[in-house]
């Protein structure tokens, strides 16, 4: 969710600020709701700017640097690795267990070529 413009926030006060109507009149010419309002003269009060905060930087990784040396020898060892075996030397490693989104998320992120060998011999059928 993307935060309102510091422009907008400053129209909202300024309305406010000059009677234009209550605050639940503002919300609604503004297209905003009235909790955005109120939360806004809040912040007005207590940190003395309509500023948004900045991004948090979401959730930390589950996968530490040490985790991702075992990926990485682990590839360098058996380049075929399936990301199920991965998670499997993780695990056995330092016990976390991680999903194979996860797994797949760090390779990517490492760009870590992931050569697959055939593990099917190809159809006699050809392929329409």
């Amino acid at each position: 969710m993307i935060a309102y413009s510091l422009d907008l926030r400053q129209k909202i006060k300024a309305a406010l600020d000059r009677g234009v109507g209550s605050q639940r009149a503002v919300a609604q010419l503004f297209g905003v709701s009235l909790s955005f309002v109120e939360r806004l003269l809040q912040r007005q009060r207590a940190m003395g700017t309509l500023a948004p905060l900045p991004h948090a930087g979401g959730p930390p990784r589950r996968l530490d640097d040490a985790d991702e040396r075992v990926i990485c020898q682990r590839l360098e060892q058996q380049p075929d690795s399936t990301l199920d075996e991965l998670g499997e030397a993780v695990a056995c490693q330092n016990g976390k267990r991680v999903s194979r989104a996860t797994l797949g998320r760090t390779v990517q992120r490492l760009n870590l070529p992931r050569k697959k060998r055939r593990s099917t011999p190809p159809s006699a059928t050809p392929n329409a």
